[in-house]
């Protein structure tokens, strides 16, 4: 039976906020037609801006995944045009990113040899596979996927990404040929090979890096002290590795570094990316369905973070669904113009944002501009010494390195801090590919266990208020005929046994209870497991004479129990509110108490 005053369905519309400037006169943005010039000439200085940058950090990813260094060029060209008319977030930078170019190596390691197939051509295939997941969980509206890695495991994950790229990189920096499958190989070799550093390789790479560190750390106010701006000195700071790309392929002109030994980018191709077509085959799909559905999903955790941090700064709105299709088209376009998989980066994003970038069309500009560098320059890059591209690549990913975070979260919880070290201790010794499938475990892993436990409390009456709250936490009010119970979690599968458990032990601890009262405020779901629950619950408690109510229950809950004849069996009631259950069953206590001392 169901108390009286139960609430019909009541809708609310919620008032629009006014638009703001950048809102209303941004095409991307899709307010108001028009594209102002004051706005153009922004997009078109961040835009050169950020391909300063790019171009360095395009040839480095491309190293790092064992790519040709056109391929990442390639890779930062039609990608940011697609995702320019397709995206949501105005300053969200797309190309090759250091985890990506990480995981897209070690794809290309394992199943290169057994597909036959270049690691050019598997980096291709990679990048198409990946759009077309993309795209598919677009279509079907599933941008909450990225949610089954907990925030945990994707903070250990890139932290071990760091490490084992870092690591990768230092063979470059020295000159030898250390290699390995994980951590502790690369470490091992590097170690066995410190004897064969090539000295002008160490030399160049070493201190390229120590400029790297010194910038980041003290350039900014050096340059304020010379008289710049911050913005300007920021945006100096950002450009160091362009600055130090020209100095360095000076040199090695200049001086033939290539003849003493010291290892080079070699001929880069000139002229644009051709289209390129790759050959259905159902077995290359089988070996890089895995690989590329990895590479998709991480690519996406990482750029919808990055667009949703810089959104919030400017109070638009991030569309999940469509950023998986925009995404997943931008991967289709490298794929067909022999690039590699890309996503939206934090770094040059960042500096787009700070460079002043107004619409998705900066990204198109930007594309323009690495277009014309690749027509202009490329050429000219042969002799850039791949030190300094290994430099570029340790600097920046150090910074994914976070052991402060991972030890707050380690002290926050320990559940996370324990999924996060392991997270890290798998990808360091197994490679990020399980690594990041034993992170997606452990995320769901962790969310069966926390909601298979869930918190459940007794409550009682705070007094001269209409609030329970936890017996054990605060002086309450309470009688020792009516056992309120409050459970935490929404109820199904999982956790129904538990329920079942935990009220029966709770009422044979209170031998006085005649009434049981199921507060449901912080139940949003109860499946068909839980309902069985709930109906054991009441059968065991109707045997001992003991009412079982609910409280509080949410609407759509209450929809769902009304199609069944749960409400019809109910020993008890469903209350409104907890408040008016507890004074409703204490007050009918007490008239059947003074009816039944009347009749004595």
């Amino acid at each position: 039976m169901v108390g009286s005053g139960w609430p019909r369905p009541r809708r609310y519309a919620q008032k629009a906020e006014p638009m703001t400037q950048n809102e209303q006169k941004t095409p991307a943005g899709g307010t108001r037609p028009g594209y102002p010039l004051d706005v153009m000439v922004r997009d078109m200085v961040a835009a050169a801006i950020v391909t300063i940058m790019l171009i360095p950090q395009s040839l480095a990813y491309a190293m790092l995944a064992g790519l040709p260094a056109e391929v990442g060029l390639y890779a930062s060209m039609v990608p940011l045009v697609i995702y320019g008319l397709t995206g949501t977030s105005s300053t969200l930078a797309v190309g090759p990113v250091a985890v990506l170019s990480m995981m897209t190596a070690s794809a290309i390691a394992t199943t290169s040899q057994t597909l036959g197939l270049p690691g050019v051509m598997v980096a291709i295939w990679l990048a198409g596979l990946s759009g077309v997941w993309l795209l598919a969980l677009g279509a079907l509206r599933l941008g909450f996927v990225a949610h089954f890695l907990s925030h945990s495991v994707i903070k250990g994950f890139i932290a071990a990404s760091g490490i084992l790229i870092a690591l990768s990189q230092v063979r470059h920096l020295l000159g030898i040929g250390a290699d390995g499958h994980n951590a502790f190989e690369l470490l091992a070799e590097i170690v066995s090979q410190l004897s064969e550093t090539q000295g002008l390789t160490a030399l160049l790479g070493l201190g390229c890096v120590g400029f790297f560190v010194l910038t980041k750390r003290f350039g900014k106010r050096v340059f304020v002290q010379l008289g710049l701006n911050d913005f300007a000195a920021e945006l100096l700071v950002k450009a160091a590795p362009a600055f130090a790309v020209v100095v360095t392929l000076a040199a090695s002109s200049g001086f033939g570094m290539d003849a003493r030994g010291v290892a080079v980018v070699g001929a880069v191709p000139a002229g644009l990316p051709m289209p390129v077509l790759p050959v259905a085959s159902l077995e290359v799909i089988k070996v890089l369905g895995v690989p590329s559905l990895m590479i998709a999903l991480v690519g996406y955790v990482e750029s919808i973070s990055v667009a949703q941090t810089f959104a919030a700064r400017r109070r638009e709105t991030i569309s999940p669904n469509r950023e998986l299709v925009a995404l997943g088209a931008a991967n289709l376009g490298a794929a067909v113009t022999g690039g590699m998989p890309v996503t939206g980066g934090f770094s040059r994003s960042a500096v787009s944002f700070e460079a002043g970038a107004q619409t998705r069309f900066a990204g198109i500009f930007t594309a323009v501009g690495m277009a014309a560098m690749t027509l202009l320059l490329a050429p000219a890059l042969a002799p850039l010494p791949k030190a300094t591209l290994a430099a570029t690549i340790v600097v920046a990913v150090l910074g994914l390195v976070d052991l402060r975070s991972i030890l707050e979260t380690l002290r926050y919880s320990r559940q996370d801090g324990a999924a996060t070290l392991l997270t890290v201790l798998v990808t360091l010794v197994a490679g990020v590919e399980f690594g990041i499938l034993v992170g997606v475990a452990l995320s769901l892993a962790l969310h069966l266990y926390r909601t298979s436990v869930p918190h459940m409390a007794v409550v009682g009456l705070v007094p001269g208020t209409e609030h329970f709250r936890n017996i054990q936490r605060h002086e309450v009010q309470t009688d020792p005929r009516v056992l309120s119970i409050r459970v935490d979690e929404s109820l199904y599968f999982a956790n129904a046994a538990f329920l079942v458990e935990s009220v029966l032990d709770l009422v044979k601890a209170a031998p006085q209870t005649r009434h049981v009262i199921l507060q449901c405020s912080a139940v949003n779901e109860i499946d068909a497991s839980a309902l069985h629950a709930l109906e054991l619950i009441n059968y065991r408690l109707k045997a001992q004479y003991i009412r079982f109510h609910l409280s509080e229950v949410k609407g759509p809950v209450m929809d769902r129990l009304h199609k069944v004849d749960f409400l019809q069996h109910l020993n008890g009631q469903v209350f409104l509110t907890h408040y008016g259950a507890y004074q409703a069953l204490i007050g009918r206590d007490e008239e059947a108490a003074a009816a039944t001392m009347g009749a004595v």
